[in-house]
């Protein structure tokens, strides 16, 4: 499933709006926090991370894994996919690629013999 099926060019814009520039993870983060009005203390706390080193993510200044990505989403309880898409553009775009990530959910199969064995 394409994330861009879930959030619409709509909600893209509507979010780069609020944030004043082109959607990051650093953005949508800052924006998450905004919106439910939590102080950087309390968000940090709850990221688990300083209060500067979410101040430099939310203004571009730090990189986020992939993998913390998830993390993050899943603590605030958003989609890993999204999360996951932006970190790994914010790695493209630091780099100077004019590439645009898509991030796709891979199912998994069941593995035959070990249902069989079960």
């Amino acid at each position: 499933m394409s994330i861009k099926s879930k959030m619409t060019q709509k909600t893209l814009k509507s979010i780069e709006m609020i944030t004043g520039a082109k959607l990051t993870l650093g953005k949508l983060i800052w924006a998450i926090r905004q919106s439910d009005d939590i102080s950087q203390i309390d968000f940090a706390e709850k990221l688990q991370v300083t209060k500067q080193h979410l101040c430099d993510i939310e203004r571009g200044r730090k990189a986020v894994s992939p993998k913390l990505a998830a993390e993050y989403a899943k603590i605030l309880g958003y989609s890993k996919e999204q999360f996951i898409r932006l970190a790994l553009q914010d790695l493209v775009d630091r780099q100077g690629l004019n590439v645009e990530v898509e991030v796709t959910l891979k199912t998994r199969k069941r593995n035959r013999e070990s249902k069989i064995a079960a």
